[in-house]
């Protein structure tokens, strides 16, 4: 990218983790445009300043993937943005709560384990969810933003989805997905009866959780595009729409 690129991470106040997916060489060595498709963390706490660059950028739809108490907890309505809840159910902190149940201190190996699950349920169980914001992707080419809570794990597979589907190579699209570590600042107080070392790895990403996802797209269901067709409805035409919409013209 060269100097004069926009910026990728946008500073707002009221959230650490918002960013553009543009700027990544996709197919036929077409960029992936810029100030079009944005990620962040949960949206709740944005100053009249956030939503006023917010608007500068022309956002106007917003995807929450927050679990219904999660987005009802931390609600939120920006001026001028259409709001679409697709809400993934957060499972991690009940299975971690189901084995300390059993007299089990959680461990970070087990944490990992974890998200790696929840990774694989983004994949099956939560499909309908990413397929729809595929659809309203190729509905209208309005910047959108979509989000969780921390903008890292239902949004991270949400991302990379996105760029996979637009022809960015896996290892970009990795780098991508490991920038939430030096962007998302945890809120105090969250989550403080684990021990630290479980925390870390809960609150961050690692490269282990979004490959479980991918291999499972791979040795369950025969590849990103097998997935995109069968799964999500992706079809070539729906592929050929997405890179005419959001990547540079050749």
């Amino acid at each position: 990218m060269s100097s004069s690129a926009p910026s990728r991470s946008l500073p707002l106040r009221g959230a650490t983790n918002f960013r553009d997916l543009g700027g990544y060489t996709g197919h036929g060595g077409r960029t992936v445009k810029w100030r079009r498709i944005f990620r962040s963390d949960h949206l709740a706490g944005l100053t009249p300043e956030d939503q006023a660059l917010l608007a500068d950028l022309g956002v106007a739809r917003a995807v929450d993937f927050r679990g219904q108490a999660e987005s009802a907890a931390y609600a939120y309505a920006l001026p001028g943005v259409a709001y679409h809840p697709l809400h993934i159910e957060p499972t991690v902190v009940q299975r971690a709560l189901e084995l300390q149940r059993t007299g089990r201190q959680l461990t970070a190996q087990d944490a990992v384990g974890l998200m790696q699950d929840t990774y694989r349920g983004f994949v099956h169980d939560n499909a309908p969810r990413f397929a729809e914001l595929f659809r309203l992707l190729l509905a209208s080419d309005t910047p959108t933003v979509f989000h969780c809570t921390a903008g890292k794990d239902r949004t991270g597979f949400a991302a990379a989805l996105i760029l996979l589907t637009l022809g960015v190579p896996r290892d970009v699209v990795m780098h991508d997905y490991l920038l939430t570590n030096a962007l998302y600042q945890r809120p105090p107080g969250m989550g403080s009866h684990a021990p630290e070392e479980v925390l870390r790895v809960l609150w961050r990403v690692q490269e282990e959780f979004l490959e479980a996802a991918l291999h499972m797209v791979d040795n369950d269901f025969g590849g990103l595009q097998a997935y995109l067709v069968d799964v999500l409805g992706v079809d070539a035409a729906a592929q050929k729409e997405l890179a005419g919409r959001y990547l540079q013209a050749a």
